[in-house]
């Protein structure tokens, strides 16, 4: 009990750290942002080398016919990853960035957090059937939840108008859209550190493990967020 009030204490400070730096960095000098951004992109492509490095010689372990050279598919994996954090995350999240006001990005990630929000808060009190034995812990409930609490974000954004934000067909295709993303994020980095037999990404954030573990579905929102703004 005791073990598990101290993580839940570390949680909310890292937490609050990470809240207070967020909004440090987005209203600051385009500079400032565009550095933070890197250094996030590195830690990102980081914290996957090192889970792909336990994911290739968890299976190598097993004797999995699948992975027949370990430095090959480790390189082409850790290729991968790099490609796209650097020239499709970061790129979109600059170019959300640059186009539209910093406040539209916070509406985007609220819409990833309250994703979250919702999904614990459901598959805790209601429980119910498991979504998927990727992840033990997601509920078909706790999926309903989440694309119902991805709504919050608009009345909370209701008084910045210069949002133009309207409960109206786009703003509820753009929120659902979003949200599933967040969650199949999700599910996809579940799906590698299950099969690294792995439960955190990295230790560099006390309660929360690794800053791939907070991200993952922010990494892949973050682009279907642009094309939706293209298009919708």
């Amino acid at each position: 009990k005791n073990l598990m009030s101290k993580n839940l204490l570390n949680r909310i400070i890292t937490s609050m750290i990470l809240i207070s730096i967020f909004f440090i960095i987005i209203f600051s000098h385009k500079y400032i942002f565009v550095l933070s951004i890197l250094i996030l992109g590195i830690i990102i492509c980081v914290e996957a080398n090192n889970m792909f490095s336990k994911l290739l010689k968890f299976e190598s372990s097993k004797q999995n016919t699948f992975i027949k050279n370990f430095n090959f598919n480790f390189l082409f994996l850790n290729l991968i990853t790099f490609c796209y954090v650097f020239f499709i995350f970061c790129y979109f999240l600059y170019e959300i960035y640059k186009i539209e006001k910093s406040i539209f990005l916070i509406y985007i990630f609220s819409i990833c957090v309250f994703t979250d929000i919702g999904g614990y808060t459901f598959g805790k009190i209601i429980g119910g059937k498991k979504l998927t034995t990727i992840s033990p812990n997601k509920t078909i409930s706790g999926t309903i939840g989440s694309f119902i609490f991805c709504f919050i974000k608009l009345i909370l954004f209701f008084n910045f108008n210069y949002l133009d934000l309207k409960f109206n067909l786009n703003n509820v295709l753009f929120s659902l859209m979003v949200s599933l993303t967040s969650q199949l994020g999700d599910l996809f980095i579940s799906l590698i550190k299950r099969k690294a037999n792995v439960k955190d990404t990295g230790k560099i954030l006390p309660g929360h493990g690794g800053v791939l573990d907070r991200v993952d579905g922010i990494i892949f929102a973050v682009p279907i967020s642009y094309f939706l703004l293209k298009f919708i």
